[in-house]
């Protein structure tokens, strides 16, 4: 099966239902696929924008960056495009935002000059867009209201959950400082906590990953 005819299966399977077809042509012809490992950066905060972004497998962690400290914001999978980056792409500014891997990724790499023109011509895009702006504004609306009314053990335990259902696995393979820096916490006070779970039966915990009970 040739690099080519393996694109295409991959942004039919990934983003077929999405689009009609004549757009989805459009898309297999100007995109590139580019694949990632886990914890890569795809963009970084003061990056020129030159791509929209789709995630064709894998997922991926929204955040910003200030004085060395990092803000979780969302995360997008399969699918998904990120809205900040839509956002920024329209105001034509650079990005506001980290996106890094949280698993092997395949990404869909679309010049961002066919996005107002997509908009003009075709429904189904335009949809997504608006579709993709309120997502990812409700996953921030959440954010905001976990930070501000929810005890940092509930949001452990909901951040855990969260993990579970993007990977699809009751497995996740986080240490305990880069669960206190999603959480903007400290790793002594998240492993006190996740100590705490593990004693109420809800996780197991093994070095570098942690196994839920249920999701």
């Amino acid at each position: 099966m040739t690099e080519a005819r393996t694109q295409r299966e991959l942004i039919e399977e990934s983003l077929g239902f999405l689009f009609e077809a004549e757009l989805l042509e459009e898309i297999i012809e100007v995109g590139k696929v580019k694949s990632l490992e886990s914890d890569q950066i795809l963009l970084d905060t003061g990056d020129d924008l030159l791509y929209i972004p789709f995630i064709l497998d894998g997922a991926i962690k929204v955040s910003r960056d200030r004085d060395e400290e990092e803000l979780l914001l969302y995360y997008i999978e399969s699918g998904d495009t990120c809205a900040m980056t839509l956002q920024c792409t329209v105001r034509k500014s650079v990005s506001e935002i980290r996106a890094t891997t949280i698993e092997p990724s395949r990404i869909l790499m679309i010049p961002i000059m066919y996005m107002e023109k997509w908009m003009s011509n075709y429904s189904s895009w335009r949809r997504y867009i608006l579709e993709s702006y309120h997502s990812r504004m409700t996953e921030l609306i959440e954010t905001v209201d976990a930070i501000a009314f929810m005890r940092l053990d509930e949001r452990l335990e909901k951040y855990l959950v969260d993990q579970a259902k993007l990977k699809g696995s009751l497995e996740i393979k986080h240490t305990h400082q880069q669960i206190a820096e999603d959480l903007h916490s400290s790793r002594v006070v998240i492993s006190r906590l996740l100590k705490q779970l593990e004693t109420k039966g809800r996780i197991q915990l093994y070095r570098n990953r942690i196994v839920l009970s249920s999701i």
